[in-house]
């Protein structure tokens, strides 16, 4: 059945409350699992075998009609083979987890930005200042002497919050798919790309999958099915009731969710000036997210 969007200020509910929470834990987690898992495995790989668990999860789902296929063909693209190649190439590249988390973080701003471009909403000054803000955190983060060797990862990681960024605008029109059926489309067009991908640039795949330790096929149970079916699909069910901004800010939480597991137990190093670019361009994110709240907060009482 098609979602129904709710008033968009209406307070949430408590199953919206819920899944935001659970998404940021799920989201945060999987941050730490996408870098286990590219540890041991090739990024594309980790791909490739993440979309095959959640393809037998999604096939169910996927069944005709396919309406509004030129949005569906733009989310299986950018929010499939790109953003999560894109993301699996940037935990593998990186030697710490939580400076890409950071930068991952910026879909918020690039969602507000993508939405005037491609939905004609309206793009405030403090909209703009936020992206700005945000930005310039990464960018004084990635400077940390321990960071900056990370420089290449957190910039394609930006890349991969860019293409989700588009993907969760598309969704938002897209509200006569199911987000299951969305999300199950996504997956069988990511799986086989991927693995081509793969077969193509990568290699050792079967040394890897074979030297592959219990705690890494947990974290690929968890990419496939916690994160691809339940977050993911949790997260087009929230965009297409609520407006982005009433939502999006809760989401800030999930890079204190992948720093702190990052720091305690994958051994990352957290320096001050890599703390503060973080609080920094978590600081913008939250600008933005707020501004885009507040404007969707005025429109509706004019």
């Amino acid at each position: 059945m098609p979602v129904t969007p709710d008033k968009p200020h209406s307070p949430l509910t408590l199953l919206e409350i819920g899944a935001i929470a659970a998404i940021v834990v799920i989201w945060g987690a999987n941050n730490a699992a996408a870098k286990v898992a590219t540890e041991v495995m090739p990024p594309l790989l980790v791909g490739t075998l993440r979309f095959a668990i959640a393809a037998v999860c999604l096939i169910p789902f996927v069944r005709p009609p396919f309406p509004n296929w030129r949005s569906l063909a733009i989310i299986v693209i950018l929010g499939g083979p790109f953003h999560y190649g894109l993301l699996y190439l940037a935990f593998w590249l990186a030697d710490d987890v939580s400076p890409v988390s950071v930068a991952t973080q910026l879909w918020i701003p690039f969602t507000a930005l993508f939405a005037f471009l491609v939905l004609g909403e309206k793009l405030t000054r403090f909209t703009l200042g936020g992206l700005v803000v945000a930005l310039a955190g990464v960018a004084w983060m990635s400077l940390d002497a321990h960071a900056i060797q990370d420089w290449k990862a957190i910039v394609i990681g930006v890349a991969a919050s860019a293409c989700w960024g588009m993907t969760t605008v598309i969704a938002r029109r897209t509200t006569s798919i199911p987000p299951l059926k969305m999300q199950g489309l996504l997956a069988l067009f990511a799986l086989p790309t991927l693995a081509f991908g793969s077969a193509f640039t990568e290699h050792g795949q079967v040394e890897a999958i074979r030297d592959a330790t219990p705690l890494v096929w947990i974290c690929l149970l968890w990419a496939g099915i916690v994160s691809s079916v339940f977050a993911t699909s949790m997260v087009f069910w929230l965009v297409q009731k609520r407006e982005a901004g009433r939502v999006t800010p809760y989401f800030l939480a999930t890079p204190v969710v992948s720093i702190a597991i990052g720091w305690g137990l994958l051994g990352d190093v957290l320096t001050p000036q890599i703390l503060t670019g973080a609080a920094l361009t978590m600081g913008g994110v939250a600008v933005v997210a707020l501004a885009e709240r507040g404007l969707r907060a005025g429109a509706a009482g004019a």
